[in-house]
């Protein structure tokens, strides 16, 4: 790998900001797993022996727990994977989605503040790797000041937000009178 190269700078850059992670070195991490697991899928592919098959079924049926793979995956599949499929089963990743957040970096903060949890176990890690049997268990803590529907960090559904902006427009202009008739 070159230092400067930037097709790759770019890219990293990218992912960065999509996922709101706070270094490099956190995609790093993630390119890592993936790299392992792609080597070892490389080197069962070519292994024939029943060791090998128990451990090709053991490794496909740990990334579709972990849900990097959909039921009736094979080896080739695991080749196919990309460092966004990774990242798109970490912590924080999943409350952005789930809508406990309203952006990545709010997601980040609210996990290493220790707001967010995973039935009852307190996760402080936004790299944590989310099962799929673990993800309609994150939630807010119930110790957590988040945890009241009324918090003002709590993000708001689309509904919501469209009142309150057509709220804001009312006050600003008031009912009786109209754009065109203060004109007029």
């Amino acid at each position: 790998m070159h230092p400067w190269n930037k097709t790759r700078i770019d890219i990293e850059r990218e992912l960065k900001h999509e996922f709101g992670l706070q270094n490099k070195k956190e995609q790093w991490k993630m390119v890592s797993i993936l790299k392992r697991y792609k080597t070892l899928a490389k080197r069962l592919i070519a292994d024939t022996t029943k060791q090998g098959t128990i451990e090709k079924n053991q490794m496909i049926e740990k990334l579709q727990r972990i849900g990097l793979l959909v039921a009736g995956a094979h080896l080739d599949d695991i080749l196919s994977l990309e460092v966004k499929d990774v990242m798109q089963r970490r912590l924080q990743t999943i409350v952005h989605k789930k809508g406990l957040a309203r952006s990545a970096k709010q997601a980040r903060q609210f996990i290493v503040h220790r707001h967010i949890a995973i039935g009852d176990k307190e996760i402080t890690a936004p790299s944590y790797i989310v099962s799929l049997e673990e993800e309609p268990l994150v939630t807010f803590r119930s110790i957590s000041a988040l945890h009241s529907e009324d918090h003002p960090e709590r993000p708001t559904t689309e509904a919501e937000q469209v009142k309150e902006e057509i709220k804001a427009v009312n006050e600003v202009v008031p009912e009786e009178e109209t754009p065109m008739e203060a004109v007029e």
